[in-house]
This record gives structure tokens, sequence and C-alpha cells, in this order.
């Protein structure tokens, strides 16, 4: 019998959004690589967007990119706009792919590292809070994806985790252990 607990997932993603707001709020300003730093934002966004997916995850990218954005000098809907996009992305082919196939999932998440990077530090040119393109790529774009992929590491290790449950608690596999009573495949 398997009991459904609703109030997982959103125990789940309160305590994975505190621990990344008081990672982006404590710990990345103070580690930066040039002009980049982490962006734990697109992190807490990714792995919703991974494990969870769906209108979920992109609720989750919003508001995500809504606290980056008013936590820094940015414009406010940027990130927003970017991570509601990435989630939407990310989260939209299927559910819990960072479970099984955790490879695949941090090339997926490089990718769209990134880009978010890329386009947040574009925009700052275009607004006037980075002085040259050399200043968007080379100084803040490439830190912040380098330093952000690494931070990503062990959130994907920890939700890829084998003993059958992720962040949306589901089990994985769909398929009874063999010798279960409820293996049809075994009479």
């Amino acid at each position: 019998m398997q009991v459904k607990d609703t109030n997982k997932n959103k125990r789940s993603i309160g305590w994975l959004a505190l621990a990344c707001l008081v990672l982006q709020l404590a710990v990345a300003p103070n580690l930066a690589l040039g002009n980049g730093r982490i962006n734990f934002a697109l992190i807490f966004s990714a792995v919703v967007a991974l494990t969870i997916g769906g209108r979920t995850g992109v609720f989750c990218g919003f508001l995500a990119g809504l606290v980056f954005d008013l936590s820094t000098t940015g414009p406010i809907g940027l990130m927003a706009l970017l991570l509601t996009i990435s989630s939407f992305q990310m989260g939209m082919e299927c559910r819990n792919r960072l479970a099984g196939e955790i490879g695949p999932s941090m090339i997926l998440y490089a990718i769209h590292a990134l880009l978010v990077s890329l386009f947040y530090h574009l925009a700052m040119l275009i607004v006037g809070q980075a002085s040259s393109i050399f200043d968007v790529i080379v100084q803040r774009t490439l830190p912040t994806f380098l330093l952000s992929v690494i931070a990503f590491i062990p959130f994907a290790i920890f939700y890829s985790r084998g003993d059958g449950t992720g962040l949306s608690g589901r089990q994985r596999g769909g398929r009874p252990k063999k010798g279960s009573r409820y293996n049809i495949g075994n009479i």
C-alpha cells in the first residue's frame, strides 16, 4: 500500500528554497571569480524543474528569479523571466530526470546555466552596469557559469540518491521489485 503524502513536495521545496536563499545571501557574495558569483536561484529552479517539472517548476523558477532580482542591483524581473523560461524548458520533457540520468541532467543544466548567465550579463551591458563585451563574457558570464555548475554538483548528487525518492517523493522506476507479490511478471 502506498501512502500519498501531498505535503512532502511542499516541505521539500521549502527546505531547498530556504537553503538556497541562505546560500545566495550569505555565501554567493563572498565567493567570487572575477566578477562572477554563484547563482543559487538558478540551482534551486533547476533542481525543482529536473525533479518535479511542470507548473511547480515554472512557478518556483519565477519566484527564485524574483528573489534574486530583489537581492541584487540588476533590473527587477530579468532573472525572473530567464529562470521561468529555463525552468519551463528543463521540466517539460520528463519528470524526475535527475533521479536516473545524472549525466544528461548535468549537461542540460550546464547549457541552461551558460545561457542564463550570458543573457543576464548582456542585459547588464545594455543597462550600463558592465563596461564592455569582454567584461560581460570573460569576467562575468564564464566565471558565473563555472561557479554555478560546480555548486550544482552536490545538489545533483543529493537529489539523485538511490533510496527511491527524490524531491517529488515518488517511487522511481515504476517497476516493483523482483519477487514482489504485486509483480505480475513473476506469475
